[in-house]
């Protein structure tokens, strides 16, 4: 299986690529992100099975990264803004990092070389993103959050939508993790939002 992961070298991304490492069934992974992905500590890559690659341009695919792309079997994205960085963006920065990236790399990887099977891509969301503003809740707006999940609940749409609009290339899903635990994070607790841990949302099924 050749995985690819989107936010290789993130919080999220690292326990990925970590994890996959030690997993026999993937044999391939690829990690994309602003800057190297190395090894995590901790980990041995005898394969080698990690290629990472450096990309500048996440709306816009160069050929040299759809090129390590080809007969991926799946895709985790994990690229988002998290909360703590959303006042020093800009908004419009803000739609491109969440959405905007994450819709070029389902189109991307859905157009390249496949050997068999459908493309089947993760998109990790937020626990309260709400897909209609019915689904708002409280916790949202008191902490000035709600534009936020409204972007990852429509982008859940676009994502799920895509693949059913595929006829079968591409299968698609969400997850909607509360706040991620690791070790020597200091999190609040937010009434209604559960906690998991991060060896465990990046567990294999």
């Amino acid at each position: 299986m050749k995985l690819v992961i989107g936010g290789s070298t993130g919080f999220v991304g690292t326990e990925l690529v970590r994890q996959a490492l030690s997993y026999p069934a993937i044999t391939s992974i690829v990690g994309i992100g602003r800057r190297e992905t190395p090894v995590p500590p901790g980990s041995v890559d005898d394969g080698p099975k990690l290629k990472s690659v450096v990309c500048e341009n996440f709306e816009s695919y160069p050929d040299h990264v759809r090129k390590e792309w080809e007969n991926a079997d799946a895709c985790i994205w994990t690229i988002a803004v998290t909360p703590m960085k959303l006042k020093s963006l800009p908004w419009e920065e803000i739609v491109k990092i969440c959405r905007d990236y994450a819709l070029a790399a389902i189109e991307t990887l859905a157009g390249v070389p496949r050997k068999d099977g459908p493309l089947r891509f993760l998109y990790i969301s937020g626990h309260f993103a709400p897909r209609t503003r019915s689904e708002i809740v409280k916790p949202l707006n008191d902490h000035g959050l709600t534009d936020l999940a409204l972007l990852r609940g429509e982008l859940e749409t676009q994502i799920l939508a895509f693949a059913d609009q595929s006829d079968g290339a591409v299968v698609s899903c969400v997850a909607k993790p509360g706040i991620v635990a690791g070790p020597g994070r200091d999190l609040p607790v937010v009434p209604g939002l559960p906690k998991i841990e991060l060896r465990d949302i990046a567990a294999p099924c």
